[in-house]
């Protein structure tokens, strides 16, 4: 079993009701994007951690391997940039009735980031430029300790 840490802003509402996380392919200009191929790299039974509006809002655990998939409607205007055909991988989520922001408890995240990929800076503002991106055991453990229960 592997962690994922997800940033879905834009898409969150779309993604986590309707069970699934979606990406393009490639950036706009065609080049690749780590934070698109980690999509090929989850497999069934990763835990997938989800990062909306500063906090950690939900759970999930993949369902399936990556799989080629159109660019969801339900997304509208969002992404109005991205190819429509994109990688999809599906997911059960569970919405966490206490969020979590990370940014109140960096003192002890912080020191466990990756210095490659991270999901967050040091000050626990989250990064724009990540999608999905693979988390250290350490650090998906010291999530799990501060989620609790829900976890």
């Amino acid at each position: 079993m592997r962690y994922w840490w997800v940033n879905q802003n834009q898409t969150y509402r779309h993604e986590v009701q309707g069970g699934y996380l979606w990406s393009p392919k490639r950036k706009a200009n065609q080049a690749r994007n780590p934070f698109y191929d980690f999509m090929r790299e989850v497999a069934p039974g990763d835990v997938v951690f989800s990062f909306a509006d500063t906090v950690i809002r939900a759970i999930g655990i993949a369902a399936s391997h990556a799989y080629e998939a159109p660019k969801p409607l339900e997304f509208g205007q969002t992404g109005a940039y991205w190819d429509l055909i994109g990688w999809r991988l599906d997911v059960r989520f569970h919405p966490l009735r206490l969020p979590v922001r990370p940014a109140a408890h960096m003192a002890v995240l912080a020191p466990l980031l990756p210095e490659r990929y991270a999901p967050l800076r040091p000050n626990g503002a989250g990064l724009q430029s990540v999608y999905l991106t693979r988390l250290p055991e350490r650090l998906a453990a010291a999530l799990i300790d501060l989620l609790g229960a829900e976890a």
